[in-house]
């Protein structure tokens, strides 16, 4: 049976390109099958060509008579429902509560709410399914104050970062690292499990840093003792020399070395103002991020034979913020805090 269809330019275009290109091979079928019709070429040759039966050309052609296109990429398959389905609320509503640690654990727990046993794979479709994924659990500090935080970060902290924005302030993030030369154990690509040697002895490098919030660039004060309130005021000098008609704010912890009266007295000298976070609260802190990069970039699951390279190797890293790793450190160090105010929380052990 012929069924006579006639085609736009518009619509011979669309075909040409979505028999290549649509996500779908089914979808990409009937295109081609379309496509060929366009040619004007007999049933039998696009049967052929598209590997189809005539009944199958028939039915793509009768939907595209009804819909166009739009009914050609719809797809409508059969998809048995799950069993499972049937008890969604409540594994949920146990999972909310106790969420399982493994697999496993999840498919013993609904075998014995719901009577089903299922695989592994089954259990594992079935829990994205009602959209749950494996999470890492994240920290909370135990005396952390979501209002606190929440309260600084809307009348201290946001309006000095929207002048810095702006471009009539610079505003630092302030928190020193503490780097001992010792294995920092990552994850590898390898045929076996490796080793990384510890190296002997406990040295330590420490930075002290300042990182611009708006830049990225990061401006240092390093030694291989330790950082007292001298280095925090070596830092406030470094800062006020690069930029010394511009007004600055730190956003710093509360450090006994610094938010003490020799840092106050040299912030004031300098003009520099000094915006302490709620306690317990690094979650505030941008520069914590970098230390983390730092780490995942130059330490995890690598090793330094000596104290020298491993300093080095971490200088070299951070000596390029604002240009080498400046994509990279883009999308991690955005504006964005998480303050803990609404977030879940474990209210109990898992099972």
């Amino acid at each position: 049976m012929m069924i006579a269809i006639t085609f736009n330019e518009a619509e011979k275009e669309v075909l040409a390109y979505e028999r290549y290109y649509h996500h779908h091979p089914r979808v990409r079928q009937k295109m081609e099958t379309l496509w060929l019709k366009s040619q004007e070429l007999q049933h039998k040759e696009i049967c052929r060509l598209a590997d189809i039966t005539e009944p199958t050309l028939c039915s793509y052609l009768k939907d595209y008579q009804e819909g166009r296109l739009e009914k050609l990429k719809a797809l409508n398959f059969y998809q048995p429902k799950s069993e499972l389905m049937e008890h969604e609320q409540t594994i949920r509503a146990y999972f909310e509560k106790h969420p399982p640690t493994t697999i496993k654990q999840a498919m013993a727990k609904i075998e014995e709410l719901t009577g089903l046993k299922r695989s592994e794979p089954q259990v594992g479709n079935f829990l994205k399914a009602i959209g749950m994924k494996c999470r890492k659990v994240g920290m909370l500090p135990a005396k952390a104050d979501p209002e606190k935080q929440e309260q600084f970060k809307q009348e201290k902290l946001e309006p000095v970062l929207e002048e810095a924005k702006a471009g009539q302030r610079k505003v630092y993030f302030v928190d020193a690292a503490h780097f001992v030369l010792a294995p920092f154990l990552g994850f590898l690509w390898s045929f076996t499990r490796l080793f990384i040697q510890a190296p002997a002895g406990r040295q330590r490098f420490n930075v002290l840093g300042a990182l611009d919030a708006i830049t990225h660039e990061l401006i240092t004060v390093t030694n291989d003792s330790y950082i007292n309130a001298l280095s925090v005021c070596d830092l406030l000098c470094k800062l006020r020399l690069f930029y010394p008609d511009t007004p600055i704010t730190l956003v710093l912890d509360n450090a006994r070395y610094q938010k003490c009266k020799l840092v106050w007295q040299v912030a004031d000298l300098l003009d520099i103002e000094l915006l302490y976070l709620p306690s317990y609260s690094p979650n505030l802190n941008l520069i914590e991020r970098l230390w983390k990069f730092v780490k995942k970039k130059c330490l995890y699951s690598t090793y330094y034979e000596n104290f020298d390279l491993f300093k080095d190797a971490i200088s070299e890293c951070i000596a390029h913020t604002h240009d080498t790793h400046k994509d990279e450190l883009d999308s991690l160090l955005t504006l964005n805090f998480q303050t803990f105010k609404d977030v879940e929380k474990v209210k109990s052990m898992p099972f």
